[in-house]
């Protein structure tokens, strides 16, 4: 299996998640609680995976503060403190070449802003931004937003599909060479290449356009992570590149089928989607030293936070009710919230017969996503196997812990991809675009031939 040549390599995102991605990560005696609301403590973990040659950093985002009881939510640190995109911007001063994603709902900001604000992003960057685009799925965020309770979910996806389209034409208000600067002819920009929108939609009044330049990578990349059949359709039709939670490989093999099946309809090609589905690792110079890290994390694990992390991806199903160590009911009822983590819940205790305690513990790793537990070679091993068969383009890696985590993986387990022939040991490219191999979109003009 150790292959030694390979032209056709896999992407790595590194995945920036408060303390880490492990449920009891701030407790753990290596994790100092403050680094990740601290900036020059964030620049450091950016350099370092910068330095590691991952494709790009990416926070996840939600817009609300959880309505849970406070006592509650004491127990557990905040995973989303800072802005995303403020935040990105930070880490583009100190970074050169790694791609910069940040979360952004298509529910709660106008289209003009997000445009706006991501623009600005991929100038600043030198053309290292993504757009992770999510509908918003908890109730709490909705009542942050004056509403009584969230969109339905499949009106949610609805109107991401126009909102998506708001803001490419809005990216394409301008051509690429627009900007002149002709002091002599007192020209600051070439007007025929100004492109006004009038967008009258079911949901978006839309008219003008955007004061920033046509972005370096002419739009930011499109990232997605919605897994359900409204997901699948929304990321068929506009993202570049789909995050994704799956157990198994034949669960992932047929995800990764399913998705690029339905490109052809949007003319589109499977290289115009990368799919990377998550892995929280858990990395040992020796499988006891890997399982002992484990272990560690998995003792300090508050039983009332597991059984509320499940509740909250149920859709806010309360499962204090039931018996810690009775079976996981699989009957609750699916919410407007997250249906494939609900599914994907069902599916997993279905399979392995899982109480509510062993189930949250499965998931306390990483919120769903799969988790690996052994040597720089095994683990190696695993990724190259769902590479090399049709699983995943890449993978999203989601540290446990922050920055022991992220050291163990760029250290350990990239140098083993990188002599196998399955990473790069130098950036080719400066965009996002140019690492995830994706096409820079042309202005809709230069299509057009004029």
């Amino acid at each position: 299996m150790h292959m030694t040549t390979i032209k056709k390599q896999l992407h790595l995102g590194a995945f920036f998640f408060g303390a880490g991605h492990h449920l009891a990560a701030w407790r753990h005696p290596s994790v100092n609680p403050k680094d990740y609301t601290d900036i020059q403590t964030l620049k450091e973990w950016a350099k370092l995976a910068e330095s590691a040659k991952f494709d790009a950093i990416f926070f996840a985002d939600n817009v609300g503060m959880s309505d849970g009881p406070a006592d509650l939510l004491a127990r557990n640190a905040l995973p989303y403190v800072y802005d995303p995109i403020l935040l990105q911007t930070a880490l583009a001063g100190v970074t050169e070449r790694i791609g910069l994603v940040a979360t952004v709902s298509t529910t709660y900001l106008p289209p003009y802003h997000l445009a706006r604000k991501f623009a600005t992003l991929d100038h600043l960057s030198g053309g290292r931004s993504g757009w992770n685009l999510v509908t918003s799925g908890s109730e709490f965020e909705a009542k942050a937003f004056g509403l009584p309770h969230q969109i339905e979910h499949a009106q949610r996806y609805k109107i991401a599909h126009e909102y998506v389209k708001v803001v490419k034409d809005l990216w394409d208000s301008w051509e690429d060479d627009a900007f002149v600067h002709d002091q002599a002819h007192n020209r600051f920009f070439d007007s025929a290449k100004l492109h006004r929108i009038d967008h009258q939609g079911e949901k978006f009044r839309v008219s003008g356009s955007l004061q920033a330049p046509r972005a370096p990578q002419g739009y930011p990349v499109l990232v997605q992570a919605g897994s359900s059949n409204d997901g699948q359709d929304l990321a068929a039709a506009t993202a570049e590149v789909v995050f994704t939670a799956q157990q198994t490989v034949e669960d992932a093999r047929a995800f990764y089928t399913s998705l690029k099946s339905r490109l052809p309809h949007w003319g589109r090609s499977e290289n115009d989607l990368k799919i990377m589905p998550g892995i929280s690792p858990f990395v040992g110079r020796t499988q006891a030293e890997a399982q002992e890290k484990f272990e560690q994390l998995q003792d300090l694990i508050d039983p009332v936070l597991g059984v509320g992390l499940l509740s909250g991806f149920l859709g806010n199903v309360d499962l204090s009710g039931y018996p810690i160590d009775g079976p996981f009911p699989v009957d609750l009822p699916v919410g407007e919230g997250w249906k494939s983590r609900h599914e994907l819940f069902n599916k997993l205790a279905q399979r392995e017969n899982l109480s509510i305690r062993e189930l949250y513990k499965r998931v306390a790793t990483g919120r769903g996503h799969w988790t690996l537990v052994g040597t720089p070679d095994s683990i190696a091993d695993e990724l190259e196997h769902w590479f090399t068969t049709g699983a995943a383009d890449g993978f999203n890696i989601l540290s446990p812990t922050f920055p022991h985590g992220l050291k163990d993986f760029a250290e350990l387990v990239i140098p083993e991809l990188q002599r196998r022939g399955l990473f790069r040991t130098a950036y080719e490219g400066r965009t996002l675009r140019d690492h995830l191999g994706l096409s820079r979109p042309a202005h809709p003009q230069a299509k057009a031939g004029k």
